[in-house]
């Protein structure tokens, strides 16, 4: 499967399809899709970029959720760094104020330290989940239907 073929599958067919099994160069074809137009949606403006986010978060969780299932995973996995980036962004702490060349406000030590904890857990999140996706498919039917078409 090839790129425009990724991006059409994932966008049209499987918009919301959260069973069955998504192959590799499906998943990761549309991932790059889907960081390339956060790029350029970010030089665009926060409107916009939020809007494509809200557009594509979706189809992005459900194509992770089918790669997921097609390693032998269960694809609800993917809810877990979603889940823990989704936290962070709540927790995340105020910007310093600088008014005048002088620091008027900023952040606590507490809610910096936990920023660091939350950073330390998504880093690691990150590493296990890149691994996963990257596995090679089952090449049998799992629980989780037969193999995709590639």
């Amino acid at each position: 499967m090839g790129f425009p073929e990724a991006v059409k599958t994932c966008l049209t067919q499987k918009y919301v399809q959260f069973s069955g099994r998504a192959s590799r160069p499906e998943y990761w074809w549309f991932f790059l899709a889907y960081v390339l137009g956060a790029i350029i949606a970010s030089f665009l403006g926060s409107i916009v970029y939020l809007l494509y986010i809200l557009a594509v978060i979706v189809p992005v969780t459900a194509a992770g959720y089918r790669r997921l299932q097609d390693t032998g995973r269960p694809g609800w996995y993917i809810f877990i760094p979603v889940a823990v980036g989704l936290i962070s962004m709540f927790l995340m702490p105020a910007a310093p104020v600088v008014e005048d060349g002088q620091l008027t406000s900023a952040p606590s030590m507490g809610s910096m330290g936990l920023m660091a904890i939350l950073g330390i857990v998504q880093l690691v999140l990150a590493v296990i989940y890149i691994w996963w996706l990257t596995r090679p498919s089952d090449p049998e039917t799992n629980a989780y239907g037969p193999p995709p078409a590639a």
